[in-house]
């Protein structure tokens, strides 16, 4: 919905300009913006506003374009899929340890190195680089070319953690996110928001269970190529659809919350 408010105007209620939020005088100067709760508040938005499920606003139909852009562009689907799928290729042909866990952090390596010379920014990278390299030398301490795949599966089991005390908290995740990237601190409040969220946040629950129960058999039988497998479907495929749902879920929810105000002052 379009706002045709000049930027003082909409700094005096503190709502959004060209879709980039703009706080009022209270929220700026106000002795609620400082101290340490504060800083970790904004940091955490900050945080949700660089997730996938920011780039696609509440109330917006998601596109494939969208959707690609939440994974990272052709850039960021190339650098998640390329090691895992690398490590697959080189163990089911070779079963050389060190050359198929190698291989992959030396094609991070490169991914670092295109970015800084193309000037791109590079903490996405060097976070796939970091991920790769424990990995690698989890494998080459142990031997076990399955334990490639353990830094993977703690990360999974975290997450499912973190989803479920903040359902057990009553403050669902995915609410937590969405009230964060559109502002709206009363998500909890209104039971169509908090129901639609409370629905994202056990798929999301789902996507974590599904790979844990896949994944984890798989690593306790030593089967390092179906693991490898399994990781590379239940990886970027899964986690593009579980974005698409949400938004689907969050996005009419959100966007009659959102639309209100507008309404209230067209009345007026």
């Amino acid at each position: 919905m379009s706002d045709d408010r000049t930027p003082e105007q909409a700094e005096a209620h503190g709502t959004e300009v060209n879709g980039s939020e703009v706080s009022g005088p209270s929220q700026a100067h106000g002795p609620e913006a400082h101290g340490p709760e504060a800083n970790f508040s904004e940091a955490f938005a900050q945080a949700a506003r660089r997730s996938g499920l920011a780039k696609v606003a509440p109330g917006e139909t998601p596109t494939a374009s969208s959707l690609l852009a939440a994974m990272g562009g052709v850039r960021g689907l190339i650098e998640s899929i390329l090691p895992g799928f690398g490590f697959l290729l080189i163990y089911a042909i070779t079963k050389d340890l060190p050359l198929s866990v190698l291989a992959p952090v030396a094609l991070s390596v490169v991914f670092v190195i295109v970015r800084l010379v193309t000037r791109s920014p590079v903490m996405p990278a060097i976070a796939g680089l970091l991920g790769v390299g424990i990995s690698a030398g989890l494998a080459l301490f142990t031997g076990r070319a399955e334990d490639n795949f353990v830094l993977g599966i703690g990360i999974n089991v975290v997450c499912l953690v973190v989803l479920l005390i903040s359902l057990v908290a009553r403050r669902p995740f995915i609410g937590v996110i969405v009230g964060l990237l559109t502002g709206d601190a009363g998500w909890r409040s209104d039971p169509a928001k908090f129901r639609v969220v409370l629905i994202a946040t056990w798929c999301w629950v789902g996507l974590f269970v599904i790979r844990l129960a896949v994944e984890v058999p798989l690593y306790l039988t030593a089967q390092t190529e179906l693991l490898a497998g399994a990781k590379l479907v239940l990886g970027v495929p899964f986690y593009a659809a579980m974005l698409w749902v949400t938004w689907l879920l969050v996005r009419t929810a959100f966007a009659r919350g959102r639309d209100e105000p507008v309404v209230d002052d067209a009345d007026r």
